[in-house]
């Protein structure tokens, strides 16, 4: 005997169909899964054994052979088992087929409750490109089944799964229907979506924020076109207040965005039992004990997302940057480029999507008062100063555009208490600058910010006038500019002028953007 279900998987960040094929056969008892699945598909024989036994249903005393195809992709988790239960009723004959093409995902507990799974939302996006118009997911994963236009019937226990299965268009039986509706608050879903604001944390004010005009001025120009910051200051100057205010200044995502972002966070498990579409940017701040793998994405054999794509539409916060071992910080250097990252393994190569906006901050010195004698003498040597600084390497360092000195901030200025521009009055500026970007980059929708132009955009929509090339050029010869860190200075300047309302780049643009390449300028050398 033989019947056939269909699951799911995640490939990457994509998702990926699986058929579940169950025969029947007689012989010794036996239960054989097979098509290259990982230690938790080995593990759901006993797990689906259980739940049929505990609810029930009879469970064959003959030889069960469960193939999941493709069988020459490996296969991880445990969301095939209810599709595995189902088809092994079906097979035995102990239910029918059911009338509509149906993706069934969920994991099984010993006694037949319906358990979460992870990455329901880039499986149900494939299922529906694939034809489906049904699927039955675990009650917990209601919400971001709703995200997407299939017919979801979210289940608490293998009984619902299987009256899913056999009704997936009606409530059945009177006793059955008033059941439904005693549930219904719980289990009937929308297809509006729901905003999860888990994601990021409650960000602070730049009104909070006292002085530091400078570094305002330059954390709104990184927010207005995506560009990466590094803040260089004494102990106690705002560094880590100021990157935690960004958020504030950042504008909301867009539909595509959103969904990028959300799959990203199915796939890793992070999303909240009652969230759904995300609606936030997302701001990451990982520890500076990470490791390369958890901060790229990595595993042994099916990779999850790192910390560089759960930032991906976002920020990624490095705080105390040099603290990070070196070998990490390289592996930025790829996303912070190309706006992904690649994973290889022996048999499959998996690409995740990390285009994030990066703030690091730093001392200037291990001890962090180099160049600050107004307020502690250094005790580092020059040694220890340079070794500190090369923990940060030179292609790193020129693929961040914006180099900002934080000064400490006077004592007279923190007893004035004086009312500073609120980040909403920033917010503002930055999203009249996003909107003039998206109408400039209207035939890229991927990624319309000024940060990402390549040397074609350069040529076309960074036009200096004589006065802003002669700078340009005067800045490139004395500061001994690389050809990336020219092209950086053009964008930002182009942002700038975007922020000014003006078409053409101008002198003054120019020279803004070198103000902020501090490092470059030989400020704290």
């Amino acid at each position: 005997m033989y019947a056939r279900t269909f699951s799911g998987t995640v490939h990457g960040i994509d998702g990926l169909i699986v058929t579940v094929e169950v025969d029947i056969a007689n012989g010794l008892p036996q239960f054989d899964v097979v098509g290259l699945g990982g230690s938790a598909v080995k593990e759901s024989r006993d797990r689906v054994r259980s739940a049929l036994r505990n609810n029930e249903c009879q469970f064959p005393i003959q030889r069960i052979t469960v193939n999941l195809a493709p069988a020459d992709m490996r296969k991880e988790g445990s969301g095939f088992d209810l599709a595995i239960a189902l088809g092994i009723l079906a097979a035995s004959e102990q239910i029918k087929e059911t009338p509509v093409k149906m993706l069934v995902l969920g994991e099984l507990a010993l006694d037949g409750s319906v358990r979460p799974v992870t990455g329901v939302l880039p499986i149900l996006l494939e299922a529906r490109r694939h034809g489906f118009t049904h699927a039955i997911v675990p009650l917990h994963n209601k919400a971001e089944a709703g995200l997407v236009d299939l017919n979801i019937r979210p289940v608490r226990t293998l009984k619902e799964a299987v009256r899913s299965w056999l009704h997936p268009n009606a409530n059945g039986s009177e006793n059955e229907r008033l059941e439904e509706e005693e549930q219904s608050e719980e289990i009937i879903l929308p297809h509006a979506p729901v905003l999860d604001q888990n994601v990021q944390k409650d960000a602070g004010d730049f009104g909070e924020v006292l002085g530091q005009a400078f570094v305002k001025r330059g954390l709104e120009v990184a927010a207005a076109g995506f560009h990466n910051v590094l803040l260089i200051g004494p102990p106690g100057s705002g560094k880590t207040m100021l990157a935690n205010c960004m958020p504030s200044v950042m504008p909301g995502l867009s539909m595509e965005e959103a969904f990028e972002v959300t799959k990203i966070y199915s796939i890793s498990g992070q999303l909240s039992a009652h969230g759904g579409l995300i609606g936030k940017r997302p701001f990451r701040s990982p520890h500076h004990t990470i490791t390369a793998a958890a901060l790229a994405g990595g595993g042994s054999h099916a990779p999850r997302p790192g910390e560089c794509s759960l930032a991906h539409n976002g920020i990624l916060f490095l705080d105390e940057m040099p603290e990070f071992s070196r070998a990490v910080l390289e592996v930025l250097r790829q996303p912070l480029e190309a706006g992904y990252v690649t994973i290889g393994r022996a048999k499959q190569v998996y690409t995740y999507p990390a285009r994030f906006l990066l703030i690091a901050s730093m001392n200037p010195c291990p001890c962090g008062f180099y160049l600050s004698p107004d307020q502690r003498e250094c005790t580092c040597t020059p040694l220890q100063v340079m070794k500190y600084r090369s923990k940060i390497s030179g292609p790193l360092l020129d693929r961040i555009d914006l180099h900002l000195e934080v000064p400490r901030v006077p004592v007279e200025l923190l007893g004035e208490r004086r009312q500073e521009e609120l980040s909403a009055t920033i917010c503002k500026r930055v999203e009249h600058a996003r909107a003039v970007q998206t109408k400039r980059f209207s035939g890229r929708p991927a990624y319309p910010f000024n940060s990402g132009m390549n040397g074609k955009d350069l040529r076309k929509h960074a036009q200096l006038n004589e006065d802003g090339k002669e700078l340009l050029q005067a800045a490139f010869e004395t500061l001994k500019l690389s050809a990336r860190a020219y092209d950086r200075i053009l964008k930002v300047a182009r942002t700038i002028a975007d922020l000014d309302n003006a078409e053409q780049l101008q002198a003054h643009h120019v020279a803004e953007a070198i103000r902020y390449r501090t490092l470059d300028r030989g400020v704290l050398a």
